[in-house]
């Protein structure tokens, strides 16, 4: 069955909903994006100055790769979100799914030298998929697009560093399992931090955790299926979002 514009709002504010019950949001600000179907490159972005949980299907803003709003929209859109977006959205084929976050963790590592430590389940299962981009302040400057796309060098995860992390997919639900597993990385990593030498896993073992790790197959039913099972559990709590 062919995807509509209002099937992508639909998920998307889904989304939105799914990252405050995380408690994966910043106030007003980070993003989550995603492409409309068509043939021109736009894509859906929340409106700039609405918390995620009150981000609903209509209120999500259309634009297009230069920012301009499509349509109609009570709220702007943030340029530090759109600029970093546009530029992955644009360059990075096949990234239909765009995830930012500022999560303390996630943030935490991103400011450690070493990045991310080969000793836990999670890092394990993103070995060789995880880029690093090198901190060059807001991103409200275009000129940095691309070398944030040379930087993700078609790796899924990202590590802004000194900044936050980022995620990738082809759809939502691909995305959000890279986001997940690195944030789950992420928060092993420092509350294990205090606990003295760390138990690095053999590098042939981190190849095989990734390369057995089939929640990141777009089109396979992991991802598909952890994800609505969150959505279930939204509309459980308040369905609101699919205005």
């Amino acid at each position: 069955m062919k995807t509509t514009e209002r099937d992508c709002r639909v998920q998307l504010a889904a989304c939105y909903r799914i990252f405050d019950l995380l408690g994966w949001t910043e106030l007003i600000y980070n993003h989550i994006t995603l492409r409309v179907p068509g043939d021109k490159p736009e894509f859906l972005i929340n409106p700039f100055g609405l918390h995620y949980s009150e981000v609903t299907a209509s209120n999500l803003v259309k634009v297009d790769l230069d920012g301009n709003i499509l349509g109609e929209s009570d709220y702007p859109v943030n340029p530090a979100g759109f600029v970093l977006h546009s530029a992955i959205h644009s360059g990075v084929k096949g990234a239909h799914c765009v995830m930012h976050t500022h999560t303390t963790t996630g943030c935490a590592v991103a400011t450690s030298r070493n990045g991310l430590s080969h000793n836990n389940f999670y890092s394990a299962m993103l070995e060789d998929r995880v880029a690093y981009h090198d901190f060059e302040g807001i991103t409200v400057y275009s000129d940095e697009g691309p070398r944030v796309v040379e930087s993700i060098n078609g790796r899924n995860a990202v590590i802004l560093r000194n900044h936050g992390l980022l995620s990738w997919g082809e759809n939502i639900s691909q995305a959000f399992a890279y986001l997940w597993t690195l944030q789950r990385a992420c928060d092993i990593q420092v509350a294990g931090s205090g606990l003295g030498a760390e138990s690095e896993i053999h590098p042939d073992i981190r190849q095989k955790c990734s390369k057995d790790a089939l929640q990141f197959n777009a089109n396979s039913g992991g991802s598909k299926d952890v994800y609505e099972a969150l959505i279930r559990q939204i509309d459980r709590i308040d369905p609101s979002y699919r205005d």
